[in-house]
């Protein structure tokens, strides 16, 4: 699968209601930032029983 926003191969795909998007690294990393800086991760980090121990 190919990373949604560029031409690179995807680290990570994920899919819902039969969407599937894949991110390369590089824009993975970059989404996560986004969603650091914007508290949002917090929640997910919740939803998905994160431990950063």
């Amino acid at each position: 699968m190919q990373c949604h926003y560029c031409e690179t191969e995807a680290a990570v795909a994920v899919e819902k209601n039969a969407l599937k998007v894949g991110l390369c690294r590089t824009h993975l990393r970059e989404r996560l930032q986004e969603l650091a800086d914007d508290d949002a991760l917090a929640g997910i980090e919740d939803e998905l029983d994160i431990d950063r121990s």
